[in-house]
């Protein structure tokens, strides 16, 4: 099994900055690397940042690239998703996840492990 929490979520300006965190324990060797998605009141989850491990290649939706960045703490467990210059339109339960497929990476089909999910707000 694989428990996945994040933290971080709140309230935040538009034009600031949040860091969000994910921390993973269990059999974290069983997937490919980590995922952040996101989801908005009345749209479908969507992808917003990955990393694949084996090389330490980072993905990005162009809506995010740029602004937001993932990094990781190897003692930790824990990977780290900084969001910064944020707007109103990344308001969003955000959402870390483990793929269990290499190839879908940036794909949620990819993932079976979900965390709980934590709100960011962005207020204009």
């Amino acid at each position: 099994q694989v428990q996945l929490v994040e933290s971080g979520g709140g309230l935040v300006q538009a034009g600031g900055s949040l860091r969000l965190s994910c921390a993973a324990s269990g059999r974290t060797f069983s997937f490919y690397g980590m995922g952040w998605f996101r989801q908005a009141p009345g749209k479908e989850r969507e992808f917003v940042a990955a990393v694949r491990w084996s090389d330490g290649s980072a993905y990005y939706a162009d809506s995010v690239k740029g602004r937001f960045t993932l990094s990781r703490d190897n003692a930790k467990n824990t990977v780290y998703l900084q969001m910064n210059v944020v707007r109103p339109e990344d308001t969003a339960v955000y959402y870390c996840a483990a793929p269990v497929y290499n190839n879908l990476i940036a794909d949620r089909r990819g993932y079976s492990y979900w965390g709980q999910g934590t709100q960011v707000t962005v207020s204009s």
